[in-house]
């Protein structure tokens, strides 16, 4: 079994990568020797179409992010290269940062960290609460058994109803409004596509409960953000646990900075010194599945977007 040759590019990036294909069992090479690539660089699209097309001999191309959507339009222009995404790899440090969001939302702990004074009581259990999750993928099901012991009744919401662990029930989109109904918080865990862009707007946050927590661990333009402002000021979404914006970063003086039921992190649901080890890990697995002939992880569905 010859060992893979594989690229690692652009240099100088992300260089740990470089160590993780050598853990596989690949042989770093020049691109234009490679039969595999590691692109390192989440936005580059022309620039990963014009290497990808100057050398047809690249069969398998790895993304280290797990969303993908700025490269996706490259993805479908060489559908005949096996393309694989970080999909899966960041799922348990992003489920923890929902749950915690999702907890300090509910139990209204922006406001009392904010206070300067004694305040009155608010907030509600987790525990028996009716919870909507758009997603289905790696950070769904990682997130379902960290809230297994809070006796939640929660309902999946993804692309196909397949069954999930640790979940009431699991239905499609096209049932996403008898999901969001009364639901007294709601996580956004699933890929940004044109399907999914502002599922969260004026018409679906008024269908949660009053006072509903929303939390997105997602991509900001899952919601509608000036409709989840004005749904804060009003009171018809009582908490939003936000790790990821729509303007990206979000700007000195822009709304949700202002109000007190918003918690708003620096897109660290996955931070580098968590994504080293387990990007590492991946990359390596998929190394030795490609010189071995076996199925790589995290495949990128093309049509899907993700």
């Amino acid at each position: 079994m010859a060992a893979p040759q594989i690229a690692v590019t652009p240099a100088g990036t992300r260089e740990f990568l470089r160590d993780a294909v050598v853990a596989g069992g690949g042989v770093l090479v020049d691109v234009d020797a490679a039969e595999a690539l590691v692109w390192t660089i989440p936005d580059a699209a022309g620039e990963l179409d014009a290497l990808l097309t100057a050398n047809p001999g690249i069969r398998w191309v790895q993304l280290p992010f797990a969303g993908i959507e700025p490269l996706i339009g490259v993805v479908r222009a060489h559908p005949e290269r096996t393309w694989t995404a970080g999909k899966g790899v960041y799922a348990e440090p992003v489920a923890e940062m929902a749950l915690a969001l999702l907890l300090a939302g509910l139990r209204n702990l922006g406001p009392y960290a904010a206070a300067t004074g004694w305040s009155a009581p608010a907030g509600r259990n987790l525990a028996g609460a009716k919870v909507a999750v758009l997603g289905g993928g790696g950070i769904t099901e990682s997130l379902l058994a960290l809230m297994a012991p809070f006796g939640a009744d929660v309902t999946v919401v993804r692309r196909t109803p397949a069954p999930v662990a640790g979940a009431t029930r699991v239905v499609a989109f096209d049932h996403l409004d008898e999901a969001l109904t009364g639901a007294h918080a709601v996580v956004l865990a699933l890929a940004l596509t044109p399907a999914t862009a502002g599922v969260l707007d004026a018409r679906t946050l008024a269908l949660l409960a009053p006072g509903a927590a929303v939390v997105n661990v997602a991509r900001g333009g899952h919601i509608v953000t000036d409709d989840l402002v004005a749904a804060l000021r009003s009171g018809q979404v009582g908490s939003a646990g936000l790790d990821v914006t729509d303007p990206e970063p979000l700007p000195e003086g822009h709304p949700l900075w202002a109000l007190p039921n918003v918690i708003i992190t620096p897109h660290v649901g996955n931070t580098p010194e968590m994504a080293v080890p387990l990007l590492s890990a991946r990359l390596a697995d998929n190394v030795r599945r490609w010189a071995a002939g076996e199925p790589l992880v995290g495949l990128v569905d093309p049509d899907a977007g993700y």
